[in-house]
């Protein structure tokens, strides 16, 4: 449970760390980020994770989320891990769309991912362990947000773990692998072509095969170049209006997939979760 910090520096009185460890699920040194709102000592906040999408690093969201002054205001500690195990000797594919940067937040059991490719169990269950052991972490109260892929991480990982997170969110998220491009291309490379196991990978069939959430939000811009084809918003919203989950869904006219389109939402999602996390 040790780690290094690579590097912290004061931000809205609070602190932006970077840091680094030896994961035991990938196999391969993770470098995640953390923002840690001012606080008195011995006091603990609440946490929330945010999950990155394609081709992404912790530093997307560090360098350009501008979350940290809605954290500092709410007193939340913001987590962002990496989307793939990372290093010389992990394997990778010339596609931006699978391997480095493209873990799809899965267990890998096909070759030459599987022992690496575990970013289901390493953001479920070794990354939680590390933050509660270092950072003054109130881990009965934790939210989870992302975009694209981390969207559908987000999603996914609430639905399998509802008892663990009282907020759920996600930015333009990947509904529904099972029925897009990026799905059909990373589901079997990682999992094999059983479909059967595919569905734990998908917040659509999640929710049709029983998985509940008392209520979710996700923003999608209208100038999403990826959103007919890739993201599959509305399969979302009907799933959810089938399952009776309270989901708003909002449809942000002119926005883009970028984090133009992040960033001016992500008041909105820190305070969402501020509001769960706090009762």
């Amino acid at each position: 449970m040790t780690m290094e910090t690579l590097s912290e520096n004061k931000s809205y009185n609070g602190t932006q760390g970077v840091y680094k460890h030896t994961s035991s699920e990938t196999g391969t040194e993770m470098t995640f980020a953390v923002y840690v709102p001012d606080h008195p000592e011995g006091f603990t906040m609440p946490v929330l994770w945010y999950l990155s999408g394609l081709t992404c690093t912790h530093a997307n969201v560090m360098e350009k989320g501008e979350y940290r002054r809605y954290c500092a205001k709410h007193g939340i500690i913001f987590v962002a891990p990496d989307t793939s195990p990372r290093g010389d000797n992990v394997p990778d594919d010339e596609a931006f769309d699978f391997g480095k940067g493209a873990g799809f937040y899965v267990d890998a059991t096909q070759e030459p991912w599987a022992k690496n490719y575990r970013m289901r169990s390493y953001v479920e269950k070794e990354l939680p362990e590390l933050i509660a052991a270092n950072f003054p972490a109130d881990m009965e109260r934790q939210g989870i947000t992302g975009h694209s892929m981390g969207g559908h991480g987000a999603l996914t990982i609430a639905l399998r773990n509802p008892e663990r997170f009282r907020s759920v969110s996600a930015f333009a998220p990947i509904v529904s692998p099972l029925n897009c491009p990026w799905g059909d291309k990373g589901l079997p490379g990682y999992l094999g072509d059983d479909k059967a196991l595919w569905r734990e990978y998908d917040a659509v069939a999640l929710i049709e095969d029983g998985a509940r959430l008392p209520e979710l939000l996700v923003d999608q811009g209208t100038a999403d170049n990826f959103l007919e084809e890739q993201l599959r918003t509305p399969l979302l919203a009907q799933a959810c209006d089938k399952a009776g989950i309270d989901a708003t869904i909002r449809m942000q006219d002119g926005y883009d997939h970028s984090y133009y389109f992040i960033s001016t939402f992500m008041g909105d999602h820190i305070a969402w979760a501020a509001e769960r996390l706090k009762k």
